[in-house]
């Protein structure tokens, strides 16, 4: 048995991209966790993203940003009511933190 990477089975499975919205190859996606622990792996599920949207994502820090996306109301408003929002709970943060808060 190869263990090199014996967490992940090799197989024909595909699967959709959260950002695009494409459907791609499991062996062509990366897995998102969005509590930001995809090592541990007991009893997880996984979302995915294809490669372009990966190497397009924002790798930094994600603290807080679980709790930013509900305030805003994502997925339960109007696509430009949850940007005005989130841009607006984005702009908290950032002025809280430059005032040292």
């Amino acid at each position: 048995m190869d263990f090199r990477n014996a967490w992940h089975r090799d197989t024909d499975e595909e699967v959709c991209c959260i950002a695009c919205g494409d459907t791609v190859a499991r062996s062509n996606a990366r897995e998102y966790d969005k509590y930001g622990d995809r090592w541990n792996r007991d009893d997880k599920s996984f979302e995915y993203l294809c490669k372009p949207c990966y190497r397009e994502y924002c790798h930094f820090g994600r603290t807080g940003l679980e709790d930013r996306l509900e305030a805003a109301g994502a997925g339960t408003v109007r696509r430009d009511v949850f940007l005005r929002r989130y841009h607006d709970l984005a702009d908290e943060t950032e002025q809280t933190r430059a005032d040292g808060r």
